[in-house]
């Protein structure tokens, strides 16, 4: 039997009282299986807000940016896939992870919902301690995806600064600058113009998508479309082209 040493110990304990609280969604027009799910996951140390339907649940996802949304399928006004539906489609909550709560059991069903985009399913009756350990399971999942992209994301966050400056430093006075009264016409969105303006002040992936409160995967979205637009490859020749043609502060 191995011990963990005393150290190890007391910085995984800071670690893990150091993390926040989990803030789930809870979603469905029972009222005595939501305020009894509600219960049981807040013992379980969860932060849970619930909805009575689907566009209940689609408001209140929107004010409270959960970490998880727990849906059920069959409710009236908007189901369980018209609120999947919508928070795929939106650009802050189209990471979010669903898990669907329902009555129905089949194969069909279970398929229909992961196509749809639903990151687990679970059938009615369940049970408690199951369902906490799905939960649990999700949000590790989605924590460990968004700490691996963080960290390669920020892997070279000096270089990447010292880059732009010296790219600043040579087109400052420059020919270079002086023929940028030629800038190229080009389209973009504003979300694109105000990524595009990040990165040229030096922000990585994380940084840019806590600013713009959305999620690291926008954010690899939006810079792979200036990328395409610039006909740049890297971030490095982005700046570059950014700062030659004027078209960042």
């Amino acid at each position: 039997m191995t011990s963990t040493p005393p150290g190890d110990a007391d910085s995984q304990s800071i670690e893990a009282s150091s993390r926040p609280t989990p803030r789930l969604l809870l979603v469905d027009d029972e009222p005595g299986l939501r305020t009894a799910v509600q219960a049981y996951l807040e013992d379980e140390g969860f932060q849970v807000t619930t909805a009575v339907d689907g566009l209940d649940g689609w408001e209140k996802a929107q004010q409270l940016m959960p970490d998880l949304v727990i849906s059920d399928v069959m409710m009236p006004r908007c189901d369980g896939y018209g609120l999947l539906e919508k928070m795929r489609g939106d650009e802050r909550l189209g990471g979010t992870p669903v898990i669907f709560l329902t009555a129905k059991g089949m194969t069909a069903d279970r398929t229909q919902g992961y196509v749809a985009g639903v990151d687990d399913y679970i059938p009615k009756p369940f049970d408690p301690d199951e369902l906490v350990a799905r939960v649990r399971n999700v949000v590790s999942r989605q924590d460990r995806l968004l700490t691996e992209a963080a960290r390669f994301a920020d892997a070279d966050v000096g270089q990447m600064a010292r880059q732009i400056n010296e790219i600043r430093s040579m087109l400052s006075g420059s020919a270079e600058a002086a023929a940028a009264a030629d800038t190229p016409q080009l389209s973009f969105t504003p979300r694109e113009a105000s990524v595009l303006q990040l990165v040229a002040e030096g922000l990585m992936n994380k940084e840019i998508a806590r600013q713009l409160e959305t999620s690291i995967r926008n954010v690899e979205k939006y810079v792979s479309r200036l990328f395409i637009k610039t006909g740049t490859s890297s971030r490095t020749e982005l700046v570059r082209f950014a700062l030659q043609n004027r078209l960042v502060d």
